[in-house]
């Protein structure tokens, strides 16, 4: 094989490879759900209850709260490509960055006020203050936040996954709550290891 006919082929798999990981989604099944074995299928597969703890009366938590409907907690989800949560912010909390490896998010306001925001790929933060009716979207994989700023009002929002499981990967919590070496993490936020093991306290359960 010729330098040229390989280089040719190699870039040919690499066009391949890029289109599939672009593709890359929850898988499609052949069925039309997908129940687990044993189970009692009627209505009630179909029906998620967890949500009725946001009508009257209900208490407003002390600290972020999400509620999710996703695979785990709603296996009706299983091979349907979807999920949900109820994100409840108490005045002033926040959902740390975060992302979501398998879905983008959209969110919709339904009550106070929020400022959410991503960073890009080039470090470029996007954000914008939501009002109620408002809907913003985070992309797939990308670091993003929500916060409610107001000292005094709580807020509410729902968000729609394209994946029964999205996935969540805390940065706070991934790297300062996790055994990764104080050296290494000192080095990379450009500190010392005494700054690191402080910020690991606050993450200590």
């Amino acid at each position: 094989m010729s330098s040229t006919t390989s280089k040719i082929l190699t870039l040919i798999i690499s066009a391949f490879t890029i289109v599939q990981i672009t593709l890359a989604s929850d898988p499609d099944i052949l069925t039309d759900f997908i129940a687990p074995n044993g189970s009692q299928v009627d209505g009630s597969f179909f029906t998620f209850t967890g949500f009725r703890v946001l009508l009257p009366p209900n208490t407003q938590p002390s600290t972020f709260k999400a509620l999710k409907a996703s695979r785990t907690e709603f296996p009706a989800l299983d091979g349907q490509s979807v999920s949900y949560a109820a994100l409840e912010f108490p005045p002033g909390s926040i959902n740390p960055p975060h992302t979501h490896p398998r879905s983008s998010e959209l969110l919709f306001l339904a009550k106070g006020s929020l400022q959410v925001g991503f960073v890009d790929t080039t470090n470029k933060l996007f954000t914008q203050t939501l009002q109620p009716g408002d809907i913003f979207v985070f992309p797939k994989g990308l670091v993003h936040f929500q916060h409610n700023s107001d000292t005094q009002k709580p807020a509410l929002a729902f968000s729609a996954f394209g994946s029964a499981n999205a996935g969540t990967v805390s940065i706070p919590n991934t790297l300062f709550n996790t055994t990764i070496d104080d050296n290494v993490l000192a080095l990379a936020f450009k500190t010392n290891v005494s700054t690191i093991q402080t910020l690991k306290k606050g993450f200590a359960s």
